[in-house]
This record gives structure tokens, C-alpha cells and sequence, in this order.
């Protein structure tokens, strides 16, 4: 038995998931959660890929002279 989860739910399976997340969360919530969602898989895609270095600036010499 090597199914998988998508593969065992049906279209009325997800309706019903997708009516109790409704009535659990709300109309106003579910935009945050999944925008919430998108910002978490981005960030963590970024740091995988190492894309949250930030770029270093070259060294700037001090042309102030002391006083």
C-alpha cells in the first residue's frame, strides 16, 4: 500500500477539510495564515539557497583627518 495522501482524498474529502478550516479560522484569518505560510516557505527557501547573505560593502578609508 504505497498510496499517498493526495492520492486517497477525493474532491468531497477536501470540500469538507476546506468548510471545517473555514469554520475553524474565519473568513478574515485565512488570507494572514497563508500569507504567513508564503513568507515562512520563502524565508526558508532563501536561507537554504544561502541567499540571506547580505552583500558586503567594499571597505571604505576614513579621508577625516583627527583634529
Amino acid at each position: 500500500m504505497s498510496n499517498t495522501i493526495a492520492a486517497a482524498l477525493g474532491t468531497p474529502e477536501i470540500i469538507i477539510i476546506l468548510v471545517v478550516v473555514l469554520l475553524l479560522f474565519g473568513g478574515k484569518k485565512i488570507p494572514e495564515l497563508m500569507r504567513g505560510l508564503g513568507k515562512g516557505m520563502k524565508e526558508f527557501k532563501d536561507g537554504k539557497d544561502g541567499a540571506d547573505n547580505d552583500p558586503v560593502e567594499p571597505n571604505r578609508t576614513n579621508t577625516n583627518k583627527p583634529l
